[in-house]
């Protein structure tokens, strides 16, 4: 089994860690990533953008002109779609765009992602996060100590400090080990996990 140093606070080691073969010797597959992100970022979308059908446009109730006799084209009404402040055709509607993938699928996205990151050693596991105080200045020194820039930080949302230090940092990112994914994974340089998070997260992947 693999191992990774267990980190204090100040980025000194305080021990190691077994990392379990299944989740960290997965092999990287392109197109589960790829999927995954798919979906996520389906899943975030709003859907709400909208345009007007000749029934949502005020006015043209009236026929601009008669029928016959004008030499002009005939015209029912100033709000088709031909003519100008008329309505839009096959224009957006509201819509869901969320979609579901196999439950498999993801846990082995997850893990092809995490296995990603071991390769490329941009895994950092700490003792825990305990802040002084839920100042962003302590958060931002915690990470400078640690030389991480670009972060995405796991733990339990018991660590209410944590989450209020962090979320005005520029490209960090704080959640619960329950809402790790995919995107997030590989939209941030480091992965930051404290001990309990790591073992809660494995033990979500088995």
């Amino acid at each position: 089994m693999a191992k990774l140093q267990l980190l204090d606070a100040t980025g000194k080691a305080a021990g190691e860690i077994g990392l379990p073969e299944d989740v960290f010797s997965y092999p990287v597959k392109k197109n589960l990533l790829h999927e995954a992100v798919r979906n996520y970022r389906a899943n975030q979308r709003q859907g709400t953008a909208a345009t007007k059908t000749r029934s949502d446009v005020t006015g043209g109730g009236r026929k601009p002109w008669k029928q016959k006799g004008t030499g002009r084209a005939r015209a029912g009404s100033s709000r088709s779609p031909l003519w100008r402040k008329g309505a839009t055709t096959f224009g957006p509607q509201p819509r869901d765009y969320s979609y579901a993938i196999p439950k498999k699928a993801r846990k082995n996205a997850l893990k092809s992602a995490l296995s990603m990151k071991h390769a490329e050693k941009q895994i950092l596991v700490l003792q825990n996060f305990d802040l002084p105080e839920p100042k962003t200045r302590e958060a931002a020194k915690l990470l400078r100590g640690l030389n991480v820039d670009s972060a995405l930080i796991v733990d339990t949302r018991e660590n209410k400090p944590l989450f209020l230090a962090v979320r005005n940092l520029p490209k960090v990112k704080a959640v619960d080990f329950k809402d790790v994914n995919v995107y997030d994974v590989l939209n941030f340089k480091w992965l930051v996990m404290s001990h309990k998070a790591f073992e809660s997260l494995m033990e979500r992947l088995k």
